[in-house]
């Protein structure tokens, strides 16, 4: 049964082997590496592509689209160039990974989908928009694995979501105007601020602010100082109290599911060093303590109580009404077109969209995120991206295990990114901000740092052998 669970997690499928005698890997990969070898510029490559990823994420929150749009046209153009001109090593060839071939296979499924598509042109352009992302993934992956940069694009990400924060913390006392038709007239709530600091949508903030939280959950361990870590307990408590200003009860949901995975994780982790007792009921203690302060919270705070029964109002609630039939209209989209869908991208969706919506529920998307997969690639393409997320997890908790082995405080953001996977997961599956760029490049940094520390489970297996102590 394992090597059935190895087989389909890719874990040890042997690509150090495959690539090293693929003849398009070796055709392609180091056709510049004699240019590389003359260039002052590209000796400092995994620099110059840090340096793009930082305005990617230091700007987000505050830049168009568009913008967004052209610095990923830069980052994946300068990622080809790296890729061209690289040597053919060791280390290049094990950067790729079971996550780069799942990548490219929904790539691929994606490819299909829109020359199927009933609407190619639409979803042509889109398809371009996903190969930005995608392979800003692999950018990320790559520049990811050097130690120093992983720490100095997590800070950034830290340092502007904290601005970010402070921003929505000076609207909830001061008072923001709403912005666009989030604020249900109908909810007893209607007069309550939600805030949006820079990012015009509620939503949109919890969604971009939730790796925020995690990462900082996580920093009060893995940084060692004092000063560090009272200012990873400061950012943790300023982006959870914006976030939980906003109301979002989507994000709300993926905070509380990212919360207790990260606590869950983090008493695994400390574990080993526990005695008996605290081994054993560590992790009862702590999830019911968090699930004691949610109770709490409902019934002393009305705000929060209102908004969480509101989620179990079905159509009674304008929002919940509103998607539901989205919703309706989406399971008619996938029932006529279930295999390859309607092809990539909200382009495909806003042309074939009104043909199945019902009078006056127009929208941009289906409101899930596993919806709006199988919509655009059909099952074919939910598998593939089911199957994406299996490896990526499986990766994510054998790296844990190695890490824990050898106490690297590096295991703490294997930690953080796992929970911020399960929380984006769990905001996505009733909303669809993950598509918006200040998330959808969040989501790629997330999965690139997981994939960034792979290693061979043969490899894996050794370091754990020779991490063992010796028996007399």
């Amino acid at each position: 049964m394992n090597l059935v669970w190895q087989r389909f997690t890719l874990s040890s499928l042997p690509l150090k082997e495959y690539l090293a005698t693929s003849y398009v890997h070796r055709s392609l990969v180091g056709l510049l590496s004699s240019w590389r070898q003359t260039s002052i510029l590209l000796q400092w490559g995994d620099a110059i592509a840090a340096a793009l990823l930082s305005l990617i994420y230091a700007l987000a929150p505050f830049a168009s689209s568009t913008l967004v749009g052209l610095l990923l046209v830069a980052c994946v153009g300068f990622w080809l160039l790296l890729t061209l001109s690289d040597e053919v090593t060791t280390t290049n060839v094990s950067s790729v990974t079971p996550i780069h071939l799942l990548v490219l296979l929904y790539w691929g499924v994606a490819a299909v989908a829109t020359a199927l598509s009933p609407v190619k042109k639409a979803a042509l352009n889109d398809l371009g928009t996903l190969t930005l992302y995608l392979l800003l993934f692999a950018l990320c992956a790559r520049v990811l694995r050097s130690p120093r940069l992983r720490s100095w694009i997590i800070i950034l990400y830290l340092h502007v979501s904290l601005i970010v924060s402070v921003y929505g913390l000076r609207q909830w006392f001061f008072g923001a105007t709403a912005l666009a038709t989030w604020v249900d007239p109908e909810s007893p709530l209607s007069k309550t601020t939600r805030v949006y600091s820079y990012l015009g949508n509620p939503n949109l903030l919890a969604g971009y602010l939730l790796p925020a939280v995690i990462f900082s959950l996580v920093a009060i361990f893995a940084w060692q100082s004092w000063l560090k870590k009272a200012l990873a307990l400061t950012m943790l408590i300023v982006n959870t109290s914006c976030l939980i200003l906003t109301f979002s009860r989507g994000g709300w949901i993926g905070l509380v599911v990212a919360f207790l995975a990260a606590m869950a994780l983090l008493v695994y982790w400390k574990s080993v060093e526990m005695p008996r007792f605290w081994r054993t009921w560590s992790l009862p203690i702590v999830l019911g303590g968090l699930i004691g302060v949610l109770v709490l919270a409902m019934i002393f705070v009305e705000p929060v109580r209102l908004r969480v029964f509101s989620i179990f109002a079905d159509r009674k609630d304008s929002s919940n009404n509103f998607r539901r039939n989205v919703w309706d209209a989406v399971f008619e989209m996938i029932r006529d077109r279930p295999i390859f869908g309607i092809g990539p991208g909200h382009g495909s969706f806003n042309k074939v969209y009104p043909l199945y919506q019902h009078p006056r529920y127009t929208a941009l998307s289906a409101y899930s995120i596993l919806l709006e997969v199988t919509v655009e690639t059909g099952f074919v393409g939910l598998a593939c991206f089911l199957w994406l997320i299996i490896v990526t997890f499986n990766t994510a908790f054998l790296q844990v295990q190695r890490l824990r082995q050898v106490k690297s405080v590096e295991g703490f953001w294997l930690i953080g990114a796992i929970a911020i996977l399960l929380g984006m997961l769990a905001h996505g599956t009733v909303d669809t901000v993950w598509y918006r760029p200040e998330v959808n490049t969040l989501w790629w940094l997330i999965v690139a740092l997981i994939a960034s520390y792979w290693t061979p489970l043969a490899q894996n297996q050794t370091n754990s052998s020779n991490s063992e102590p010796a028996v007399n």
